[in-house]
């Protein structure tokens, strides 16, 4: 028998522990992050949850049933909503029922896919961070007006400011990245820009993914 064979079984007995016991870590962790938003979530108060509801049911309402008059109840009577990136949207009851009904709601591919990602919720404002997943298969005038379908996956991180009063939605800021969204439909060449297309939405839901690929290819590292 192997005289090192106790000291290397010893070593392996060090590392299975170890291993375990960072198994056990991360389940821990997990499972700690996991009752934490619950309890964040049931340390709303009714008025905060109230908004919950609001916005919750004005997302089910433009994606879901697709209904215009169910959107435009969770709204103030002089909402407006604006697309940042290229100002698309409405201002005033006429203006964004007409933008839901004209540029919205009915120009969303059959396999829109929209996943929360994390949620703010003040007094007065919620503000949600999401992925947006869709294939560019209708024209879409509220994200990329005058471009036809290209047949395209595209995957986007967007953030939703959302601004309440008197129990119903003001106003909504939508931000997100539109160079990425070039890139993926084919209308900019990522390789000659700093432009990552699907990545951005891939590392918001993995943060452990290499940071700093640009930079390095910049600069012609691997």
């Amino acid at each position: 028998m192997n005289k090192f064979f106790p000291f290397n079984l010893s070593i392996l007995m060090i590392i299975a522990i170890a291993a375990f016991a960072c198994t056990e870590h991360e389940q821990s962790k997990q499972k700690e992050e996991i009752e934490m938003s619950t309890q964040e979530q049931s340390s709303l108060t009714p008025a905060q949850q109230a908004m919950v509801d609001t916005w919750e049911e004005h997302t089910a309402s433009e994606f879901e049933t697709k209904s215009i008059e169910a959107t435009m109840k969770t709204m103030t009577e002089n909402p407006y909503v604006n697309h940042v990136p290229v100002m698309t949207g409405g201002v005033g009851k006429e203006g964004v029922k007409n933008f839901y009904s004209t540029y919205f709601i009915p120009a969303q591919p059959k396999n829109t896919e929209v996943t929360l990602v994390s949620r703010t919720v003040g007094q007065h404002q919620i503000v949600d961070e999401l992925i947006h997943k869709f294939t560019h298969t209708i024209e879409m005038p509220w994200i990329l007006p005058g471009v036809p379908p290209t047949g395209k996956q595209v995957e986007i991180p967007i953030v939703v400011v959302v601004q309440f009063e008197a129990g119903k939605i003001a106003h909504e800021h939508i931000y997100w990245d539109q160079a990425s969204v070039l890139a993926q439909v084919g209308l900019i060449d990522p390789s000659k820009l700093p432009v990552v297309g699907a990545r951005s939405a891939e590392k918001v839901q993995n943060p452990t993914l290499p940071p700093n690929e640009l930079i390095k290819r910049v600069k012609g590292q691997k």
